[in-house]
């Protein structure tokens, strides 16, 4: 598939704005069991400590930190679908972005600043500071107006990337549960 233009991802930026602020939907779960693969899920667990089991997060661990260990802080990361939708167009091009929920959701950091809580199916996320940002794999697979466009000041003020969020309260998510905002105890 051709990637997108910049012309064509801004003609979406008022459709991903209509997103749901609260009330979302999960729209697809994916896990990474390896570098470069990509399992679709119908159901899936959240552990606070293992992040979504049968992902590779944990074990992958983050070049970002001294040890190389996991980053609690990029526990799971969430993708509005309306966004890609945008970018990668069928469904089935998702999980190219590497992210383990897709939701219709409004992501942007004033629907969701550091520290909002999301209830997703039967886990609790919290979202974290560490920014999410398209890199080399993302702009090989979506094209370099996709990365520019995710990284602009606009792109990073609505998270057209997506967040980073940890896991609170470990549960069981499923394609089409509802994702709400809740208040932090």
């Amino acid at each position: 598939m051709p990637h997108r233009s910049s012309q064509e991802l801004n003609d979406s930026l008022a459709y991903i704005r209509e997103a749901p602020s609260d009330g979302g939907e999960v729209k697809l779960i994916v896990c990474r069991p390896r570098s470069e693969e990509r399992k679709t899920l119908t159901e899936g667990y959240f552990d606070c400590e293992k992040g979504l089991v049968g992902d590779d997060w944990l074990t992958r661990g983050s070049s970002s930190r001294a040890g190389g260990e996991a980053n609690p802080l990029a526990q799971v990361t969430v993708m509005n679908s309306r966004v890609l939708e945008a970018i990668a167009g069928e469904v089935r091009r998702w999980p190219l972005a590497g992210d383990q929920l897709y939701v219709d959701l409004d992501v942007s950091t004033e629907n969701l600043p550091e520290g909002a809580q999301l209830a997703v199916g039967e886990a609790l996320l919290e979202v974290t500071a560490k920014p999410h940002t398209g890199c080399a794999k993302f702009t090989r697979r979506f094209g370099l107006d996709a990365m520019r466009w995710v990284n602009s000041k606009e792109g990073m003020k609505l998270r057209l990337r997506g967040i980073n969020t940890r896991i609170l309260r470990s549960g069981t998510v499923q394609i089409g549960d509802r994702v709400t905002k809740t208040n932090p105890s």
